[in-house]
């Protein structure tokens, strides 16, 4: 069977033609030697990999069963292909159909196969068709190979599940740093900065050295954790190993971060101007570090020199410019960059610039528009909205408003006492001394007793 690709004006489309098909010349073999000729199996692999649409996929793939070549060489290497391929195109759901199908023919995986899969199901969190998958893995004899077992970690980790992620881990007889980055990142995604931190000394003691994946997952924990000082002495390792090498984006935008969240954007702009090439994740980087630590210029300053240079922001940064306009208290400036998103931009707000405009409407009065924003949203708003809408209320004892926020974040969180505080403070500056003993009457019978020093805005920012 041979396998000929015919380039069309846009897209590649993949045919196999049957070897009854192909004719030979008539040309003496003795005058025209045959070159050698690629194997089957190499060729189709290069089929697999030059489909760069699903569909083109999908019918090189129909033409492998209709041919029943799978069924012909039944090795794992060209479901390895298929499924790699359905992976590479996003498609994870119809990666893990071609696996099941797999084995129902009998074929085992291989220490190919078993990564790919990993990677599918971590993309559609299916974590228990891969505990099926471990179950086999460790029949078989794979757990323990690098790629799979890093892959298991990495599964269990992303899906929540930290206790089986560390099982795996502690029950490693050879780690190997693929291994230590999975459950490093499995942490850092978890919310676990100090664990992480932790984990990394071990690593340090264990004689590995840390690469690239290690120091980006450890230096966004110290951002998380403010940690200066652990973050400086992380930079300097990270300029000691890239000290023949260019920098990579990915750390240097991890630094940017770090910096920003520990309240130093000098450093965090000297990273970034020292940088060659720049992401929109690097501009996003510095505009949230300079939003976060009010230095609402520079941050407007910088989105619009990202602008400038051609970079396209992402739901992220609107995030950071609108954060910097709250702090600000730039309302006409807020708004034109809400309506930016939309109209040059073509992002639809996510229910976080929501809660930003709510925050910015709020603190500045305008709390009738900030309902009709709520009331329009095309999704239902969150405790962090109302959250914010009641601290507007407070902020101008706007008493109807404040009820009508109020009974919607009873309906959410009714074990929350705050709602109850800011109402009691928003009748109490109204002088509305009876409402203020009913809702202290509401609390006792709710059996809801006052947290000492809690700000309902201040929880919800």
């Amino acid at each position: 069977m041979k396998i000929f690709t015919h380039q069309g004006p846009k897209r590649l489309h993949c045919t196999i033609i049957p070897q009854r098909l192909i004719h030979t010349t008539t040309t003496n073999s003795q005058q025209s030697p045959t070159p050698p000729t690629t194997p089957p199996e190499q060729i189709i692999a290069t089929q697999f990999s030059n489909c760069t649409y699903l569909l083109d996929l999908k019918r090189l793939h129909a033409q492998i069963i209709r041919t029943r070549m799978l069924e012909r060489y039944p090795a794992p290497f060209h479901w390895n292909n298929i499924i790699r391929s359905y992976v590479r195109l996003n498609h994870p759901n119809v990666a893990l159909k071609t696996y099941i199908a797999m084995s129902r023919t009998g074929v085992l995986p291989d220490c190919y196969t078993i990564p790919i899969v990993l990677k599918a199901m971590c993309q559609c969190f299916d974590v228990e068709l891969g505990r099926k998958l471990h179950c086999l893995a460790v029949k078989v004899g794979l757990d323990s190979q690098e790629f799979c077992e890093s892959g298991f970690i990495s599964l269990y980790a992303k899906a929540g599940d930290l206790g089986d992620a560390r099982k795996v881990f502690d029950e490693s007889p050879e780690r190997k740093l693929g291994s230590w980055n999975a459950v490093i990142a499995g942490l850092a995604h978890g919310g676990h900065a100090r664990d992480v931190v932790v984990t990394f000394m071990e690593l340090m003691r264990s004689g590995l050295r840390p690469d690239d994946v290690t120091m980006v997952s450890v230096i966004s924990a110290c951002g998380s954790l403010g940690d200066f000082r652990l973050g400086v002495q992380l930079h300097k390792c990270v300029i000691e190993a890239k000290a023949l090498e260019k920098s990579d984006v990915l750390m240097s935008n991890s630094l940017i971060d770090m910096y920003g969240k520990c309240g130093r954007t000098d450093l965090a702009y000297k990273v970034f101007k020292g940088m060659g090439r720049k992401d929109v994740s690097t501009w996003t980087s510095l505009i949230m570090g300079y939003a976060m630590q009010g230095q609402v210029k520079d941050a407007i300053e910088c989105f619009r020199l990202m602008r400038e240079a051609g970079i396209r922001p992402n739901h992220v940064t609107f995030v950071g410019v609108l954060s910097a306009c709250v702090h600000g208290g730039l309302v006409e400036e807020g708004k034109r960059y809400f309506e930016m998103m939309k109209n040059d931009y073509g992002l639809m707000p996510l229910v976080q610039h929501y809660g930003v405009m709510a925050d910015l409407l709020g603190r500045a009065g305008l709390l009738r528009e900030a309902r009709e924003m709520v009331e329009t949203m095309p999704m239902k708003a969150n405790a962090v909205i109302w959250g914010a809408l009641m601290g507007g209320c407070e902020k101008h004892g706007c008493v109807e408003m404040g009820e009508w926020v109020a009974r919607h974040l009873q309906e959410l969180e009714p074990w929350n006492d705050g709602v109850y505080v800011v109402l009691s403070n928003i009748y109490a500056s109204s002088g509305m001394w009876e409402d203020v003993e009913r809702i202290r009457g509401m609390m006792k019978n709710k059996m809801v007793d006052k947290t000492p020093g809690y700000s309902l805005t201040t929880a919800s920012n």
